[in-house]
């Protein structure tokens, strides 16, 4: 006897932060964004309130002076990018159990015992550009109706992770929001999102954009149409505060234990 699939494609919406929140038939989760414009690369530490990594202690003057350098040092003014249309981007990094419903076979390492919670929740990770390529095509082909999944360009996702809001993160409260000086990954959803209810944003695992790598991008202000790398954004478990920044661009040709995704998906029409 031959099996079929059968997708009856239903919606779910909730206000989530002031934000939609939509549910796909996949029990994937989508914030929609909406339209407006942004600083694109616009990096400005602050070291206010510092505190010695793992403890209640303030830094010590020479070692805030010192803080201070190297955040005046690092800061970008960034430039002006428009997102001339909302679109819905992934309320969470796409999860091992996510992939595996789609794909079966789950590239990820930090699974089967390797984490003490449930790995079907941690963002699947050790998956190249062309890997989630293929898990999007599938979610394609399984949904032709209603909707069009792909991978966010960089603007799109630095617009998302940012949510209105010009400034990064503090040092000092990057922990509460990030995932990162860690042993492993950990579930989605775990620290606290941004302002328009997006998790993960920084930290956890690398994420995969649209776009090629452009290693001059803050200065000449395009993106490629072509080449051999494509863009990270969002640093990973393995970073710090150093690189888990909204404006971080990384460039890879391949996987590892701290690569994954989250989605973007276009709405043909209403379901």
């Amino acid at each position: 006897m031959k099996s079929y699939w059968i997708l009856c494609y239903c919606i779910l919406t909730t206000l989530v932060y002031g934000q939609e929140v939509y549910t796909d038939n996949f029990g994937i989760e989508f914030v929609r964004i909406p339209k407006g414009e942004y600083i694109s690369g616009r990096f400005q530490p602050t070291v206010s309130n510092m505190v010695l990594w793992g403890s209640d202690l303030p830094l010590d003057e020479s070692m805030r002076q010192e803080a201070v350098r190297l955040a005046a040092r690092d800061a970008r003014p960034g430039f002006r990018v428009q997102i001339k249309k909302p679109y819905y981007i992934g309320k969470y990094e796409v999860t091992q159990g996510q992939w595996s419903s789609v794909i079966k076979k789950n590239p990820s390492f930090f699974q089967n015992g390797k984490v003490m919670d449930q790995s079907d929740l941690h963002p699947v990770e050790n998956v190249t550009w062309m890997m989630a390529q293929r898990f999007i095509k599938k979610l394609n082909r399984l949904e032709k109706k209603y909707a069009h999944y792909r991978l966010p360009t960089e603007f799109e996702w630095e617009y998302a992770a940012r949510a209105g809001i010009p400034a990064d993160i503090s040092w000092d409260k990057i922990q509460s929001s990030a995932v990162i000086a860690c042993q492993s990954t950990s579930m989605v959803g775990q620290k606290n999102p941004n302002s328009w209810g997006i998790y993960d944003m920084l930290g956890n695992v690398w994420e995969w954009t649209r776009d090629y790598y452009n290693e001059k991008l803050f200065a000449d202000e395009l993106s490629p149409d072509k080449g051999k790398q494509h863009v990270l954004k969002g640093a990973s478990f393995f970073g710090d505060v150093k690189n888990a920044t909204y404006m971080t661009h990384a460039g890879g040709p391949g996987s590892g234990y701290d690569v994954g995704f989250r989605l973007v998906m276009e709405l043909k029409r209403d379901p």
